[in-house]
């Protein structure tokens, strides 16, 4: 008999492992912070790699969906110079294996694909404690309490299960990223949309770079990064859209205006988002009736992998626990033994996300030499 499984969180790896645990008949409830899926936007576009998060979404059963949503063409990459110079320019010719879906769009088919009180909304975690024998119980903000045999942590950065296991906190990687969108881009905004072209767009220089993506409904949704101290961005008032933007624009001085018009013309508040990583190689000992996955695991700087690497965790951990009904603790062992080398494997993939920001001014060629370094 299945023991039934408490997943925190409902983000993509927390859906992940409860589609897979739900196509094998074990019991499995989410609880997630959020007070409704449509609480807060999910972000933006994924790429989602034929190696990772397509696996996931093949034990899931949910290939057909994924495929419906792909944005077909968005798998295009430019690297720019400052001064808007097309350094490299690869098109999609609909053969590469990491195609470009919206977050949302993503979440919500794994959220069709279950039970409608699969996930319990409105559920913020206070605490998480160890009982004995396995068992732990979760107390939420609102007084609750829910007591399992099997608790699995996809709660994010912050997790809250993480202390059951591990006392590694997040630290801050060096780099904080602002984004900010452009709607009706090509009608509003021509110059920049023809710099970023059909998919993504990267200018990169020492200590900082402009990253956009092509979205759905053309809109540009852009991430600005800079290597600076914690200090640096606290003495700018985010509250104060027009001053944060003249403040950020201002470090891309000299810059060619249709790339700092993805900073100026904005059609949203500016909003900062800090990068922070867990310690690389994060691991724990075996503690019985408790493990974690995503970024409660194995949080690294984007690259590009993060999502995948969640959707990848749950669904072999959803595999494993299926393969062993009678054995939790042979599934969460096989589960974490090849989940610690992954993760600090994906953690070490030069993606196109956040792309090295060093001291030498040779980002746009490591990058160039990157990309056409796949291709061979």
């Amino acid at each position: 008999m299945h023991t039934p499984v408490t997943i925190i969180g409902a983000g993509l790896g927390g859906l992940t492992l409860a589609r897979v645990l739900h196509l094998h008949g074990i019991p499995v409830t989410v609880y997630e912070a959020e007070s409704s899926p449509g609480a807060r936007t999910q972000g933006g576009m994924l790429d989602i790699h034929d190696y990772n998060g397509q696996l996931a979404l093949k034990a899931a059963g949910l290939m057909d969906e994924f495929r419906a949503i792909v944005l077909e063409g968005r798998q295009a990459m430019r690297v720019l110079d400052r001064d808007g110079t097309v350094l490299l320019d690869k098109a999609d010719d609909g053969t590469g294996g990491r195609p470009e879906v919206q977050r949302g769009e993503l979440r919500q088919i794994l959220l069709d694909s279950l039970p409608a009180d699969t996930v319990r909304w409105g559920h913020k975690v206070s605490v998480a404690r160890a009982l004995g024998e396995g068992r732990h119980e979760v107390t939420f903000a609102d007084g609750s309490t829910v007591v399992t045999g099997l608790l699995v942590g996809a709660d994010g950065a912050w997790s809250r299960v993480r202390p059951l296991l591990s006392p590694a906190t997040p630290a801050y990687c060096g780099t904080s990223c602002v984004e900010t969108y452009l709607f009706d881009a090509d009608t509003r905004h021509p110059a920049t949309a023809k710099a970023v072209g059909g998919g993504s767009m990267i200018a990169p220089a020492p200590a900082q770079e402009i990253f956009a993506h092509r979205e759905s409904g053309d809109t540009l949704h852009a991430y600005v990064m800079l290597s600076r101290p914690q200090d640096w961005f606290a003495a700018i008032d985010f509250t104060d859209a027009d001053a944060a933007t003249a403040r950020i624009a201002q470090e891309f001085d000299g810059w060619a205006p249709e790339l700092t018009a993805l900073i100026t013309d904005g059609d949203t508040a500016p909003v900062l988002r800090p990068i922070y990583a867990l310690p690389t190689g994060h691991r724990w000992d075996r503690v019985p009736g408790v493990t974690l996955l995503g970024d409660a695991a194995h949080l690294s700087a984007p690259n590009g992998e993060g999502a995948n690497l969640a959707m990848l965790d749950g669904a072999e951990l959803g595999k494993a626990l299926a393969a062993h009904p009678d054995d939790i603790e042979a599934a969460l062992t096989e589960y974490e033994q090849a989940m610690f080398p992954r993760s600090a494997e994906g953690a070490a993939v030069d993606g196109v996300e956040l792309p090295a920001i060093d001291s030498d001014d040779n980002t746009a060629q490591g990058l160039i030499d990157m990309f056409t370094e796949k291709d061979r």
